[in-house]
């Protein structure tokens, strides 16, 4: 499994991702007669159904507009409380990152046509509006990451309802349709916040600092382990599971959508991947984990490639 730290900035509240399912139609043959056909007439007059092809997904496009949290800004990457979008995962230029933009584009084109509109401390109500912003700059490629504002509230009650998150992205993705049809998407999946805090709470500096408030649903008390606290860090990872199931469906319904698959959930990231000055958002390491995983899926030839559907 794999994974990030991510919140939203002190002061501006916690920020922080199966693939995308394309349907599949299967077109039933009928008998060219009006009534029974035989076996072998049936099977000349309505030959086998084959599968309907996945519209084409370009591998190799030719833009990009980021939308998204804190940690599309790579917030706390750099330097203490500031955002940090030159070593971000999707657009940064930052060579130590190699943002999906640069292996997608080359340097001098990614400075030219990729577009970072996330925000830090956005929640899943804040994306139509990035959608549109990013639509206006008619990008072949939007990446989505957003989503960890919405489980790290001040507490469990508080956490965004799952069909408001739902309603939310769908809404980010018709926005966005209404002005580029054709342009493709990535979604990545939340991280396992669970692991962050198992990673994270042997270190008496990550903890000082998670003390501050940054997420505390999950990160509030690390060392307490009675059954309240347990309750609460387990409200807070089945949450996670319920928006990256819905990001799942939403973008499945979406022709030219791609789920990573739950990959940025899975990836078993350690101490060495979070911000050196709040251990939770991604440093330069996990940008650049980021930003691969995101290069091995939107270059996949099949949507089933480089993740679980």
């Amino acid at each position: 499994m794999r994974e990030f730290g991510f919140i939203r900035p002190l002061r501006r509240g916690a920020a922080f991702a199966a693939a995308a399912v394309l349907g599949v139609s299967v077109l039933a043959g009928c008998s060219g007669s009006g009534g029974a056909a035989s076996a072998p007439e049936a099977a000349k007059a309505s030959p086998k159904a084959s599968p309907s092809p996945e519209p084409a997904w370009d591998t190799s496009p030719k833009s990009l507009a980021a939308v998204g949290d804190s940690i599309t800004r790579a917030f706390d990457a750099c330097s203490v409380l500031s955002d940090c979008p030159e070593s971000s995962w999707a657009t940064g230029t930052d060579p130590e990152v190699r943002s999906l933009a640069v292996r997608l584009l080359g340097k001098e084109a990614a400075a030219k046509r990729s577009w970072n509109f996330a925000s830090s401390g956005a929640r899943m109500a804040d994306l139509p509006a990035q959608m549109e912003q990013a639509a206006a700059e008619s990008p072949d490629l939007v990446t989505v990451l957003v989503g960890a504002n919405d489980v790290c509230r001040a507490s469990v009650d508080a956490m965004t309802p799952v069909a408001e998150f739902r309603a939310d992205f769908a809404e980010a993705l018709r926005t966005l349709r209404a002005e580029r049809p054709k342009a493709q998407v990535y979604v990545a999946s939340l991280p396992d916040l669970k692991r962050l805090w198992s990673q994270g709470r042997g270190s008496a500096m990550a903890k000082k600092v998670w003390s501050l408030g940054i997420c505390p649903t999950m990160l509030g008390e690390p060392d307490a382990v009675d059954s309240r606290s347990t309750e609460r860090r387990d409200s807070a990872y089945e949450r996670v599971m319920a928006y990256n199931e819905a990001l799942a469906e939403v973008c499945a319904k979406d022709e030219l959508c791609r789920y990573d698959g739950g990959a940025v959930f899975d990836y078993r990231f350690g101490t060495g991947q979070l911000s050196r000055w709040d251990f939770f958002h991604p440093g330069k390491s996990g940008q650049a984990r980021l930003a691969e995983l995101a290069f091995t899926r939107v270059t996949a030839g099949s949507s089933n490639a480089g993740g679980a559907d």
